[in-house]
C-alpha cells in the first residue's frame, strides 16, 4: 500500500533532503510541498494526504495552529511534527492540537522513515530527547502531584513497559528489552491507558515523568 505525504517546511534544503527520503522507498510517495503553515493548511484539505510532515516554526501560520486546523478539518490525517531543541515548549501544544508524533529535524533518515511508518500505522513516535527536555520544563513549572491511586492500579511488569514507553522506546523494542512479543506490549500499553485514566502515549509519558518512574536529564 502507498501513502502520500505532504512536506510542509519554509527551508527548501529541508524539503528537499524530505523529499529525497521519501522517494527513496516504495511505499511513500510524494504528495506536495508547502512553505508555510497556511498554505500547507490549503494543501492538506486539496491534496488530502494521509501523512504530513509539519515544521513547528513557519511563517504566516505556525506548525501548531496549521496543524490544529487540519486534524480539525479531517481526523484521518496524521502529522509528525518537525522540530529542534530550542521548539520544545510547543510540543505539549502540538499534541494537544492533534499531532500524532514528534521527532528532531536532524534525525538520521531511516530514523524518519521509522517514524513516518510508525504514525502512519496509528502509533505515537516521541523522540526520546525531545521529550526529555519538554518534561524538564514541564516538571519545572508544575508542582509533582501528590500520591495518586492510580498508580497502585500498575501491575510491575505495566511499571516496567511504562518506563521504557517514557524513555522513547518503540513498542518492538519494549518487546526486545522485556523478552516479550509485541502484541504483548499492546495488550500492557492499552492496560496501562485505562487504569492511569490518559487518552494515549504521550499523557502516559507525562504521567510517568510526574510520578517519578522516570526523571529528566538535567
Amino acid at each position: 500500500m502507498t501513502h502520500r505525504v505532504l512536506i510542509c517546511d519554509d527551508q527548501a534544503l529541508t524539503r528537499g533532503g524530505l523529499r529525497m527520503i521519501i522517494e527513496s522507498t516504495d511505499d511513500l510517495v510524494l504528495a506536495g510541498e508547502a512553505e508555510n503553515g497556511a498554505e500547507a493548511v490549503d494543501m492538506a484539505a486539496r491534496l488530502r494526504p494521509d501523512l504530513v510532515l509539519m515544521d513547528v516554526r513557519m511563517p504566516v501560520l505556525d506548525g501548531v495552529r496549521a496543524t490544529e486546523r487540519i486534524c480539525a478539518r479531517d481526523a484521518e490525517v496524521k502529522v509528525l511534527m518537525l522540530t529542534t531543541f530550542d521548539l520544545d515548549e510547543y510540543v505539549l501544544a502540538a499534541a494537544r492540537a492533534g499531532a500524532c508524533g514528534f521527532l528532531l529535524k536532524d534525525a538520521s533518515g531511516e530514523d524518519m522513515l521509522f517514524a513516518m511508518r510508525a504514525v502512519l500505522r496509528g502509533d505515537r513516535v516521541l523522540a526520546p530527547a525531545v521529550v526529555d527536555r519538554m518534561m524538564s520544563h514541564y516538571l519545572d513549572a508544575h508542582p509533582v502531584p501528590s500520591d495518586d491511586r492510580r498508580l497502585a492500579r500498575l501491575t510491575e511488569r505495566e511499571r516496567d513497559v511504562l518506563v521504557l514507553v517514557a524513555r522513547g522506546l518503540n513498542n518492538t523494542e519494549i518487546g526486545e528489552r522485556l523478552y516479550i512479543g509485541v502484541t504483548t506490549v499492546k495488550t500492557h500499553l492499552g492496560r496501562i491507558l485505562a487504569k492511569l485514566e490518559v487518552r494515549d502515549r504521550l499523557q502516559a509519558v507525562v504521567f510517568a515523568y510526574e510520578h517519578g518512574l522516570v526523571t529528566p536529564a538535567r
